[in-house]
């Protein structure tokens, strides 16, 4: 028999194998109903599945409605697998993180000047009037207009699957990278409480807000600048059941960390970004939400590797190329 000095030896070593391999998690620590789905093709099939392990297993019917499992499995690696949902829209909110609003050491002052001129018809004399307003605060705060929730649309044709290109378009001059927890809705929404708004959440992805900065400048709407082909890389899989409040963001570009911030400092959490944007917009299933971007964002050019991990979800990876 073991002596209680070996048994506890053993004892030590087990533990030592299971939070050393990233492959094994303690019981404790593993969230209780957490599943992940995918849309994937294989072959000419193209279906909703759930995630078990290193595979994926084919599901029949309606994944916002009705479905089943069936017995078709087929090994992850060997789909391709495609943006998460068929979306009829895609909302986007501006402003939603303190960080991207502005370091919190500074001061920003924006100083105004507005000159009216006017002309009398009769006598030709013109008189001016100018006013100058200015507006200070501190990097960090948020400023009035942001502490009303601010989404934007962003066009269907922008998503782009996990592992497809992020194509710089011609004229676009400096593009950059935005991580953001995307939610993707999973039952129609109308006027909804913040108080039932997370039971119209299916669950949530990896998404990349990509932006055109000049053209997101200089346009009076940013369309292009946000909408343009593959500029909205989404997925891998759709996990729910996850603190979608308290979940760690973060974005790699060529494997450096650039972005890194939990949900938790969203200015807008999502229940109550769900229910602001339904007061106007009625959300179906499988719309999808970009909820903001945290701190600061920067050029992403044709060769380079862009990552963004989502606590729970996985790694939403995509090559940047140039337009040809």
């Amino acid at each position: 028999m073991l002596s209680h000095r070996s048994s506890f030896a053993i004892l030590l070593l087990g533990l030592a194998v299971i939070l050393n391999d990233p492959g094994l998690t303690l019981a404790a620590d593993k969230p209780a109903n957490v599943t992940r789905y995918c849309r994937f093709q294989t072959g000419n099939t193209v279906a909703y599945g759930v995630v078990e392990g290193n595979q994926v297993r084919q599901l029949e019917g309606d994944l916002f409605g009705t479905f089943r499992k069936t017995d078709k499995r087929f090994p992850l690696d060997k789909v391709t697998l495609l943006v998460p949902s068929r979306p009829t829209q895609v909302i986007a909110m501006a402003g939603n993180y303190k960080s991207h609003l502005g370091d919190e050491r500074t001061i920003t002052t924006k100083v105004t000047n507005e000159t009216t001129v006017t002309t009398n018809r009769k006598t030709g004399e013109t008189s001016t009037d100018s006013k100058t307003t200015s507006e200070t605060r501190k990097s960090g705060e948020v400023p009035a207009k942001f502490q009303i929730a601010q989404p934007f649309f962003k066009s269907p044709s922008c998503l782009q699957r996990h592992g497809g290109p992020i194509v710089i378009p011609r004229g676009s001059d400096i593009t950059h990278f935005e991580a953001e927890m995307v939610i993707v809705i999973g039952k129609k929404a109308k006027r909804v409480s913040e108080a039932r708004a997370l039971d119209y959440v299916f669950g949530v992805t990896c998404g990349n807000d990509v932006s055109a900065r000049a053209w997101q400048k200089a346009d009076v709407q940013w369309w292009r600048a946000k909408g343009s082909d593959t500029f909205g890389p989404c997925g891998p899989f759709i996990t729910r059941g996850l603190d979608y409040d308290n979940l760690l963001l973060e974005l790699r570009l060529n494997g450096k960390t650039m972005q890194q911030e939990k949900t938790s400092q969203l200015i807008h959490g999502v229940s109550a970004m769900i229910s602001s944007i339904s007061q106007h917009i009625t959300l179906h299933p499988g719309d999808l939400i970009f909820t903001g971007t945290p701190g600061t964002t920067s050029e992403i050019k044709a060769g380079d590797v862009v990552e963004v991990e989502l606590q729970g979800v996985g790694v939403l990876r995509n090559t940047v190329v140039a337009e040809k």
